[in-house]
């Protein structure tokens, strides 16, 4: 599966995801993010090694802790969040999409987990299609027929 891949291509990868990433592992500790300086939600250097909850807001404090704890316990392995927030003080509010993933290894067993955070608010407006071979920008890629 990752055979061929060096650890430059995940890193490189890592920081393309369209999504920001945190991962803690089963001790709670945080131990990796993705795009540092682009975050919705910035953490400082020293963030890394430390508890999770030492960051968390507040208002969501608690249920984090339940997914989490449901996690642990092997009752859950997802959870989904969306709320309105306004990205700097000129910009109007955009809607976050906030998932929780259980890391397990192939027995099952809690190895951490990983929060995805992603501004949806261009994307959940999409309708219809828009097909890569109908995109005008790759015209000259299309084969003569």
């Amino acid at each position: 599966m990752l055979d061929g891949m060096t650890e430059q291509i995940v890193r490189i990868m890592y920081e393309n995801l369209p999504v920001e990433i945190m991962v803690i592992d089963a001790e709670d500790e945080i131990i990796s993010w993705n795009k540092h300086d682009t975050r919705l939600f910035k953490r400082p250097m020293t963030a890394m090694g430390i508890d999770f909850r030492t960051y968390h807001p507040a208002d969501s404090f608690a249920k984090a802790e339940q997914v989490i704890f449901e996690m642990k316990q092997g009752r859950r392995d997802k959870a989904s969040f969306w709320f309105d927030l306004k990205i700097d003080t000129n910009s109007t509010e955009r809607k976050v999409l906030v998932e929780f993933y259980a890391l397990r290894d192939y027995n099952g067993k809690y190895l951490g987990c990983m929060q995805c955070t992603q501004d949806i608010e261009d994307i959940r407006h999409v309708q219809g299609e828009q097909r890569l071979s109908e995109d005008p920008r790759y015209e000259s890629l299309r084969s003569v027929g």
